[in-house]
């Protein structure tokens, strides 16, 4: 039971930039992101509701709060950028940068909390590096160059912000609940998605946004909240040492997704970085 929970885990993690790539042809990303919000706090505090954390916020201290404040404004700004960066590029090249914030937080991790690097996860690190620069490189078009650009400094923005919010929450955020934690800091991602829309005058695009790419960007947030419950639930029977690497792989379900969908092929060398990121991975988790 808890090996259909784990891969459904992987799936729904898998499928979630798909729905969201097509939820976003013609909505601005910024917008999106705001209303996919609104679905992915709804499921954040079923999680809580579900392991009985909620009484559990009186007693978390000033500190902690102020830390989960600043890991969801993190959290928030890595959103918005990665929801751009499949608006503008294409999903088997912006997903493998999003993955390689993993890297960036062992390495942030190491020079700012002073946490060792075992040779396992060196190993690993310079195989989801090699892999992604691999994954990401131009085809044979000149035309692409433009736009290429536009989307990589959002997709690496994004895996900075993500990786902020591991470290953030290792250096102020302790003896907090994770289902809870994660709970708060997506109600920061939402005040905050919604300021962004507000400020840059966007607010009137809400209404505009088409129903059907309206049921995906809903969608996709359902794909991340059952990603959630999944993960928890196979968590609860199963063993972590195999859960964990199974859900790491929901990138596979991605790329797989992107050409079934979009049409992405991969090319040989896109395909080798594709395999050294799956086994960097894998090889972290030893």
């Amino acid at each position: 039971m808890w090996f259909g929970f784990a891969v459904g885990s992987a799936f729904f993690a898998g499928i979630t930039s798909i729905l969201a790539k097509c939820g976003i042809k013609r909505t601005d990303s910024d917008v999106a992101t705001a209303i996919r919000t609104i679905v992915v706090l709804i499921f954040a505090w079923i999680m809580v509701v579900v392991t009985g954390m909620g009484s559990a916020i009186t007693s978390i201290s000033a500190r902690t709060m102020t830390f989960l404040i600043l890991s969801g404004i993190a959290t928030g700004a890595s959103w918005l950028c990665y929801f751009k960066a499949l608006q503008l590029g294409d999903v088997n090249k912006v997903v493998p940068i999003d993955k390689s914030s993993t890297v960036l937080t062992i390495l942030l991790a190491f020079i700012i909390l002073g946490e060792n690097i075992s040779v396992w996860k060196l190993i690993g690190i310079i195989g989801i590096g090699a892999g992604t620069f691999l994954m990401i490189q131009k085809k044979d078009s000149t035309g692409e160059k433009k736009t290429e650009k536009g989307w990589l400094i959002y997709a690496v923005l994004s895996a900075v912000f993500a990786s902020l919010t591991s470290i953030l929450g290792k250096i102020g955020i302790s003896g907090v609940d994770s289902n809870l934690g994660t709970a708060i800091r997506t109600v920061v991602v939402l005040f905050m998605a919604w300021i962004v829309v507000f400020v840059k005058g966007k607010q009137c695009e809400v209404k505009k946004v088409e129903k059907k790419e309206l049921g995906f960007i809903v969608l996709s947030g359902i794909a991340t909240g059952s990603s959630w419950l999944c993960y928890y639930r196979a968590l609860q029977t199963g063993p972590a040492s195999v859960i964990v690497p199974i859900d790491k792989l929901s990138i596979l379900i991605s790329i797989a997704f992107s050409y079934v969908v979009f049409k992405e092929k991969l090319s040989k060398k896109a395909f080798a970085g594709l395999v050294l990121i799956v086994a960097g991975t894998l090889v972290m988790l030893l």
